[in-house]
């Protein structure tokens, strides 16, 4: 068997996923449900709501979000069908295995674990400065130094609540995944609530007459505001890395990446509507454009529960991703593509402890240390890739076996995962340059390891041995 294209079959992954793995299958479709909203969810609903209105959209950035969510959506599908037919961990890792190859979904493993710490370590950043924020409005200050990672202010050298977040967030899933999940969903339902609680006030104050003009960027506006917002409205594929963890991986899984991705839609939509509704369109570019919009209305008070939002918003993406990124590794390894130690679960809390905690570590030094935009400009291009490998692996599943029971059936192939394709390849092609270098400099990392470690410990491999 070639050692580039060796698959996993399907048959064999199903066994694995369905057999006793050490870890707890504790998650029900509500929680797993919450796991998706917690990495869909984020600040961004108080800031690229705003930002994309002024510079792109106006008051049609409720059709830049629809347009992104169709996109989104493309993906979404076909990952809730290969989640119903692979209840394993590992998401686009594993799905990879059976369908492109060994090498393919080492390079996409690979590159999601890089994507999965980033987005930890960025949104600890973010989470660190609303923490701040609150802190200051009772008096509460750090010492300057303890402020911000060096070159984000004076006298700043390190970012001491973001370093700190990250390590509670690895203690939390170390301890336990239904631990962590019943402290995800509480911030979850906090976050939901707030949100929906904003649009209520705000729908009193909207003012039609701010709609006009509807689209004042033309509809290639609503096209530019669409690629920015679609990065609000992914990481439904963080549910998916849990398989071995839920209750009824192939029925509970494709139904919570549907559900996450539509209630997410849904209240982005209604954010859109009443931020449009109640400032000018042209005035929303700034950092907190929410609260700025609810503060010009005189209602001060709201700007206090959007932080308390924020706040629990950003707890609950910083534990989906941590558990996806550890996921991914513990995956990686049992499969001999990096060494079985890390594979190893906790004998008390049957966890993958030791990928979590080194992750947590990793991330808070990271989170700590760098300026946040630096961080962040890395985050996208690995997720897209997998959407690409993702959408194309359903064409050449549905090829291969046309007649394989599926518990979900992505509709429209091939014409719905193209959609997710050519979206995913033109918002790609947007990215800067360094992106590209960073990018491929860690790619040849992983080949390294790869072709001096991966290839030749590879589970696999072994097992078609002469």
């Amino acid at each position: 068997m070639n050692a580039l294209t060796r698959r996993k079959s399907l048959k064999q992954l199903q066994q694995e996923g369905l057999k006793s793995t050490g870890l707890k299958r504790v998650l029900s479709l509500p929680t797993l449900t919450a796991i998706g909203l917690g990495g869909i969810i984020g600040v961004g609903i108080f800031v690229l709501t705003g930002v994309a209105a002024a510079k792109h959209a106006g008051p049609a950035v409720i059709v830049s979000f629809i347009i992104a969510g169709l996109a989104s959506a493309a993906a979404a599908l076909c990952y809730a069908e290969f989640s119903g037919l692979i209840p394993v961990a590992g998401s686009a890792y594993t799905y990879s295995y059976a369908v492109l190859g060994e090498f393919a979904a080492w390079m996409i493993g690979w590159d999601l674990l890089l994507e999965y710490a980033l987005v930890v370590s960025v949104v600890a950043i973010g989470w660190s400065g609303y923490f701040n924020s609150i802190l200051e409005q009772f008096g509460l200050h750090l010492p300057v130094w303890a402020q911000g990672a060096p070159g984000t202010g004076a006298g700043h050298h390190f970012d001491l609540f973001a370093f700190i977040i990250s390590l509670g967030i690895a203690g939390l899933l170390t301890l336990g995944v239904k631990e962590g999940a019943r402290f995800n969903n509480i911030m979850v339902a906090i976050k939901l609530a707030i949100i929906v609680v904003i649009i209520g006030i705000g729908a009193f104050y909207v003012k039609p007459e701010l709609w006009h003009p509807f689209m004042p960027f033309g509809f290639g506006g609503v096209v530019s505001g669409a690629s920015l917002v679609f990065f609000a409205v992914f990481g439904y594929d963080t549910l998916t890395t849990a398989a071995e963890e839920a209750k009824n991986p192939q029925r509970d899984l494709p139904r919570a990446v549907v559900l996450s991705l539509v209630v997410a839609l849904i209240l982005y939509a209604g954010m859109s509507l009443v931020l449009t509704g109640i400032a000018k369109y042209s005035t929303l570019n700034n950092a907190a454009p929410v609260a700025h919009a609810f503060a010009a209305l005189g209602l001060k008070w709201v700007t206090v529960i959007i932080s308390v939002a924020a706040v629990a918003g950003i707890l609950s993406v910083l534990f989906s991703f941590m558990l996806a990124a550890a996921r991914i590794w513990f995956a990686m390894s049992r499969d001999g593509l990096l060494p079985g130690w890390f594979a190893k679960i906790h004998p008390r809390f049957q966890t993958p402890y030791r990928p979590t905690l080194i992750l947590g570590v990793l991330t808070a030094f990271v989170a700590g240390l760098t300026p946040i935009a630096e961080v962040a400009e890395l985050v996208n291009i690995g997720t897209l890739s997998a959407f690409i490998l993702i959408c194309s692996s359903i064409i050449v599943l549905r090829k291969r076996q046309p007649n394989l029971e599926r518990t979900f059936r992505t509709p429209w192939v091939p014409f719905t995962p193209i959609v997710g394709i050519l979206f995913s390849i033109w918002l790609i092609i947007k990215l800067p340059a360094v992106t590209w270098e960073r990018f491929v400099i860690w790619l040849v990392i992983g080949l390294i390891i790869y072709f001096g470690y991966g290839k030749r410990n590879s589970k696999l491999a072994k097992e078609h041995q002469p």
